[in-house]
């Protein structure tokens, strides 16, 4: 059951994160890429800090004694925000979307079978190379739809919104 539960709130940050990432593709193509990313960062940096004052049970660790590699996922964090800004607004929310969830799933299968940074091994078999095949075939067929409805007679959807 708490399977279950972890699933049906992941699926729910899923859609909320491409949402996010709609949201914050309109709002970087009129304000700009790195301000939209920055108003992201501050305000999740304000409601984290508030969030780690008064709720976080203290841990064995702190950010200076972990790893040194472990803080390099803040990194991907910016650089993946700033991919989505940059590219919902020329590829679209769900072209966007599907490419980086294929990469996820990509990257994690190859984690998961090589037991990558510290996580159990979990090697890749049928089911798991027919999910990332499905995923490419949608990712393709996203992304041809997109090119059939960008070559048809339409005005530009950003500036008609705009």
């Amino acid at each position: 059951m708490l399977q279950f539960l972890v699933l049906f709130a992941v699926l729910g940050s899923g859609a909320v994160l491409s949402a996010q990432s709609s949201i914050n593709g309109r709002l970087g193509a009129q304000v700009g890429v790195l301000e939209s990313a920055w108003l992201t960062f501050t305000s999740g940096a304000l409601l984290t800090f508030l969030l780690v004052f008064f709720f976080e049970p203290p841990h064995p660790m702190t950010l200076f004694t972990a790893p040194k590699w472990q803080l390099i996922g803040a990194l991907f964090g910016v650089v993946y925000m700033l991919a989505m800004v940059f590219s919902i607004p020329r590829v679209g929310t769900a072209a966007a979307t599907v490419a980086v969830i294929t990469g996820q799933l990509l990257m994690s299968l190859l984690i998961d079978h090589f037991a990558w940074l510290g996580n159990a091994e979990r090697p890749l078999d049928v089911s798991r190379l027919v999910a990332i095949a499905l995923l490419f075939g949608a990712l393709v067929l996203i992304y041809q739809s997109n090119r059939i409805q960008e070559c048809s007679p339409q005005a530009d959807p950003v500036e008609e919104r705009t």
